[in-house]
């Protein structure tokens, strides 16, 4: 009978075989990770919330003055402002070869 010669790769361990969160370091870990991540949420919804709000008071303002140019448009005093476009005189902008 011939001998089996054992190595390293032979051994069995329960490597892999174990859940993640099922050691305590683990577990704390994935705890803490879950709450960076909410915290991180956390951040970008008010952000959005912020955004949100910011529209809708431009939404307002522009809603303002609409009423307004319709109130001048009833009454008949309606100033037109005529843009002439870019002031030449102040050079513009220039390509220098």
């Amino acid at each position: 009978m011939a001998v089996i010669r054992r190595s390293l790769r032979d051994i069995r361990t329960l490597a892999g075989r174990v859940g993640k969160v099922s050691t305590p370091h683990n577990a704390f870990m994935r705890i803490s990770h879950i709450e960076l991540e909410k915290a991180r949420r956390s951040r970008e919804k008010e952000a959005a919330t912020q955004l949100i709000a910011d529209i809708d008071e431009r939404i307002g303002e522009i809603e303002a003055e609409k009423a307004e140019i319709l109130q001048k448009l009833e009454n008949g005093h309606l100033e037109t402002e005529v843009s002439s476009g870019p002031d030449r005189k102040a050079g513009g902008f220039k390509i220098r070869y």
